[in-house]
């Protein structure tokens, strides 16, 4: 049984860092991409960072781009996201998620295959 647990998440102030972790387990992390999405209070859940593992390469939307980077650690089977110059606009529980390995996907929440159950960040003064 595919299981993904989130930590990190908390409240910092506009300008601040923190980093995301997911541990990921019950499925076999090379099938799939790995990834973040958030949703803001109102909002739709929304794609935020995505990695692929044969190739190694990364995709950010447009609003954490430079930002937010994503890695992982195929032997602690952990995805992390660190955020960096966090904007209150960035406030929103962060969700990671196992889908599929063609990163043009992870726009779209529909097509992902497992969810964490989300770890909150806050961004205020």
């Amino acid at each position: 049984q595919a299981r993904l647990v989130e930590s990190g998440g908390g409240s910092v102030q506009p300008g601040g860092s923190l980093t995301l972790s997911c541990v990921c387990s019950g499925f076999t992390l090379d099938y799939y991409g790995l990834g973040w999405f958030r949703q803001a209070p109102g909002k739709e859940r929304e794609g935020v960072s995505a990695f692929e593992s044969t190739d190694r390469t990364t995709w950010y939307s447009d609003s954490v781009k430079g930002r937010f980077t994503i890695s992982v650690d195929s032997a602690r089977k952990t995805v992390y996201l660190r955020m960096n110059n966090l904007r209150p606009d960035d406030t929103a529980v962060y969700y990671c998620a196992a889908g599929p390995p063609y990163l043009g996907a992870w726009t779209r929440a529909d097509a992902m295959d497992f969810w964490g159950k989300g770890t909150l960040v806050t961004v205020s003064s």
